[in-house]
This record gives structure tokens, C-alpha cells and sequence, in this order.
């Protein structure tokens, strides 16, 4: 059975179908949630909550084509009042110290944490277009933005990537092999 099946059987509120599309996603929600809000315990609220949304109002889908594109948006949606709670809350004791302007190049080796450094925007454009697949018409959808925003954030996303892989490179070469 292909997933536009499963999707219509979900819509019209088999129980089994929409557990068995949530299975299929799940890792991409958590990834998504992890980059993010990068709490455990928010990663698990949030996507708790976004199937729970995605669950009561599944009927409402109207185009199952679409469907992880609609997921995605629910959990960012989520994500994104997740934060703004946290932001209303955050004590002093919490608020990050300043970071080393002259941090390691080797703190910025694994691609993943390069794009976890990245400011909010541009991390989660990358993670749904290029982790999650999505095409840039999804992202655009997702994050309720213009396709040409997409693209913007993308540019200077890869940009700022390339320029912290580029110095990591170039001090490497520096560096004799002990």
C-alpha cells in the first residue's frame, strides 16, 4: 500500500493508517523539533503535540499530496510557540555566556553541529530541504514564507557553511601532522 492510500484511509479516520504515516515520518519530526527547540523533553512535547493537532484534525487535510509538507508546519508551528514560551520564561541563570569569538576550527568539523550553529532562519531551511528532503516549494509552505525567501536563506545558510568549512580547512593545512 502507498502512502497517498494510507493518507486517504487516515482522512477518513482509520486509526491504523495514521499511526503506520507517523512511523514513516517520525525520525524527520524529531529531527526537525531537535534543531530547533535542542531539548529532549521539548523534542518529545512538541512532536507529541503535533500528532495529537495532526490527529484531530486530519479530516481538514485537503490535498493528501501534501501531507508531510502540512506535518512539518504543525510541528514548526509548535516549535515556534515552544520557543516563544521559553523565551517569556528564561531566567538570567539561563541566558548562554558570551562565546569565544576565536572558538577551535575543530569545534566546527561535524556538518551537523555546523548547521545546529546556525541562527534559527537559516538552520531550518537547511534541515527540511537538504536533511528532510523537502523541495523548496514544501519549505516554502512549511514555514508559510515565499519560495525566494527559501532561496535567500539557503544562499546565506551555505555561505556561512562554506566560509566556517573553508577556514577549518585552511588551518588544518597549517597544522603538522604529529
Amino acid at each position: 500500500m502507498d502512502s497517498t492510500d494510507l493518507i486517504n484511509q487516515a482522512i477518513q479516520g482509520d486509526r491504523d493508517a495514521f499511526i503506520r504515516l507517523i512511523r514513516e515520518i517520525e525520525n524527520s519530526l524529531y529531527n526537525t523539533a531537535k534543531s530547533m527547540l535542542r531539548k529532549e523533553e521539548d523534542v518529545a512535547d512538541a512532536i507529541q503535540e503535533t500528532i495529537l493537532k495532526a490527529y484531530k484534525s486530519m479530516h481538514t487535510l485537503r490535498e493528501p499530496q501534501y501531507f508531510r509538507t502540512w506535518m512539518f508546519r504543525i510541528l514548526i508551528n509548535e516549535c515556534n510557540t515552544m520557543l516563544s514560551r521559553r523565551s517569556l520564561s528564561t531566567s538570567y541563570a539561563e541566558v548562554p555566556a558570551q562565546q569565544k569569538e576565536h572558538s577551535s576550527p575543530y569545534d566546527e568539523v561535524d556538518m551537523r553541529e555546523a548547521v545546529d550553529r546556525l541562527e534559527e532562519s537559516k538552520r531550518i531551511v537547511i534541515v527540511l530541504h537538504y536533511f528532510e528532503d523537502l523541495s523548496l516549494r514544501q519549505v516554502a509552505d512549511a514555514l508559510g514564507i515565499s519560495e525566494s525567501a527559501v532561496k535567500m536563506r539557503l544562499t546565506r545558510a551555505r555561505q556561512e557553511l562554506y566560509h566556517k568549512f573553508k577556514n577549518f580547512r585552511e588551518v588544518k593545512l597549517y597544522v603538522k601532522p604529529v
